[in-house]
Formats: structure tokens, C-alpha cells, sequence
């Protein structure tokens, strides 16, 4: 399967970005922009924060300078609506927009919907309401398909513009929220005819985690994603390492061992089956560390920054 991956290096977290949107270096965040898609976004998230203050400034300009260098769909990643609505004004097609995001919270729900109506953009919707993220695949999928739709089918909102997002949470605390992200997508492949959109944010999953071990956990999560059938990523498109386990498993790349080993999660996943340490050479210290990695992540072994250093 085909993944869209789209770049989340422009986001306000980062002090870098911050300073250059907040002192207009175009030149920078064209830059950041173009190389992102030089190496395989199909598409880049936006993330400025709540920019309460100049909101409504900031973004139409930052999309317009980005679609000065690339021609890529842009995912407008704010819970300022005031920003986002200002931004659609100013665009020719707002079709190539994604708002991200709604959730089942009653306010969100009742107006970002009808934003995305009015100017015919796509949607993503988070799977939670007031209060936490329910931990269970099945709580999550229920909050798409009794709260979500109905509400999109209430305004006309097509169904086929929406993106849900079952919320990827940090293996580091909420470990168990990891493998159950990965049955939410799975079930919502098949909850809805036609088949509903999925995304979810990759880098999440190792948000708390030591810095060097970051890479890793997301490799070995995005192959269980695509297994489940996601459509969407946002993710790091310049982490060449990632982009090659979406390149192997998309070209079904067996000419090495990490490769054939990474295909078997993918495959094992999408078959609901599980991958064993037969499948792995406990000789090859790259695969042992995969392997761990999957057990955490499938929270059969407790995470500890030791357990996956050993």
C-alpha cells in the first residue's frame, strides 16, 4: 500500500520555526518546505500553535510563501479558527486544504465542520470528546462512528474528505494506547463503506523518549500502521531511515534481512498475526533491537529507556 506522508517539520515547537515565523524569514521556511518535499512528503502540516494574537495574520501568510515553492496539499494545524478561516479567504483552491483538526468536543464539533463545508476542504477529526482519550480501539472507533459522522452527515460534510485520527500517544507513560491505536485503524478500514481515511501523527509515538532512541521506535510503529492500512502520516520525511522502511515495504523490498524482517511486521500486522522470534535472527543485533522495540510497542514487555538500550 501507498502511505501519504506528510512533512511535520514546520511546526512551532521547533524554536527555529518559531523565530522565522515570527520574524517573517520566508527564505527559511521555503527551504524547510521544498526539502521536505524533495524527499517524499506529499504533503506538509502547518502547525503555528493557537497564535491568538495574529493568528489571522500568520497563517494566509505562511501558506501563501509555502505554495510560492511547492504545490503540495497543506494541512493548516491550529485550534484557531479565526487563523484558519482567514487563511481560506485568501487561497484560489481550498480544495488542497486539510483543516487539522476537529474532535468530538461539543464546540469544535458544532463549528469546524461547517468551516470546512463552507470553503470545501478536507477534515481531520480526532477521535475524542471532552475529557481524556479513551485507551481502547473500540471506544475510539465508536466515538468516530456515533459522534463524527453523524455530525458530518448533519452539515452535508462528505465523508470521503474526512481523515479520522485515532490520536497516537507516546509509548513512553501510555504504552498501552500504542497497540490499540493501531486496532483503531484497522477496524476503521472496515467500519464504513466506502472504506474510511486515517492518519495519524507517527513522531507522537516517541514524543519522551531519549532523543536517540526516537528513530527507531517510529520505524518499527509506522511498519505496524501501514499493516493496519493507514492512509496518512504526518511524519519526518528527512529522517531518510523511516522513508526507506516506507520504500521497502511499498516496493516489497526483500534483499535484506532488516528489510524482509520489517516486511514481516507489516505483513504479520495486516494479517492480525504475530510476529514470533523465529522470524527474527537473535544473531543480528539490528534485528534483536527491532524486536524489542515491537514488544514494547505491543506492550508485552513494560517500556524502560534500559530495556530497549540493552
Amino acid at each position: 500500500m501507498k502511505v501519504k506522508i506528510i512533512g511535520e517539520n514546520i511546526h512551532i515547537i521547533s524554536k527555529k520555526v518559531k523565530d522565522a515565523i515570527n520574524n517573517r524569514d520566508a527564505a527559511f521556511l521555503q527551504d524547510l518546505a521544498a526539502r521536505q518535499v524533495e524527499a517524499g512528503a506529499w504533503g506538509l502540516d502547518l502547525n503555528v500553535g493557537p497564535r491568538k494574537r495574529d493568528g489571522h495574520e500568520v497563517l494566509p501568510w505562511l501558506v501563501e510563501i509555502i505554495w510560492d515553492v511547492v504545490d503540495v496539499p497543506l494541512s493548516l494545524d491550529t485550534t484557531n479558527l479565526t487563523a484558519i478561516e482567514a487563511a481560506l479567504e485568501s487561497v484560489d483552491d481550498p480544495s488542497k486544504i486539510i483543516i487539522n483538526s476537529t474532535s468530538a468536543e461539543p464546540e469544535r464539533l458544532e463549528k469546524v465542520p461547517l468551516v470546512a463545508k463552507k470553503y470545501g476542504t478536507k477534515l481531520i477529526a480526532l477521535t475524542m470528546g471532552k475529557g481524556a482519550i479513551p485507551v481502547s480501539a473500540d471506544d475510539r472507533v465508536n466515538i468516530a462512528l456515533e459522534k463524527l459522522i453523524p455530525r458530518m452527515e448533519e452539515v452535508g460534510f462528505p465523508i470521503e474528505d474526512l481523515i479520522i485520527d485515532p490520536l497516537v500517544l507516546t509509548v513512553s507513560g501510555l504504552q498501552e494506547y500504542c497497540p490499540q491505536c493501531v486496532e483503531a485503524i484497522r477496524t476503521l478500514k472496515v467500519a464504513w463503506e466506502p472504506p474510511l481515511k486515517t492518519i495519524g501523527g507517527l513522531s507522537n509515538v516517541s514524543n519522551g523518549v531519549p532523543r536517540e532512541m526516537r528513530p527507531l521506535i517510529n520505524r518499527v510503529y509506522c511498519a505496524q500502521l501501514m499493516g493496519a492500512g493507514i492512509d496518512m502520516m504526518i511524519a519526518d520525511p528527512l529522517d531518510e531511515k523511516l522513508m526507506e522502511v516506507i520504500r521497502i515495504i511499498e516496493e516489497r523490498d526483500d534483499s535484506t534481512p532488516v528489510g524482509r524482517l520489517y516486511l514481516t511486521i507489516y505483513d504479520k500486522t495486516a494479517a492480525m498475526e504475530e510476529v514470533t522470534p523465529d522470524d527474527v535472527d537473535m544473531n543480528d543485533p539490528e534485528q534483536v533491537a527491532i524486536w524489542k522495540t515491537l514488544q514494547v510497542l505491543e506492550n508485552k514487555v513494560i517500556y524502560t529507556d534500559s530495556y530497549l538500550k540493552m
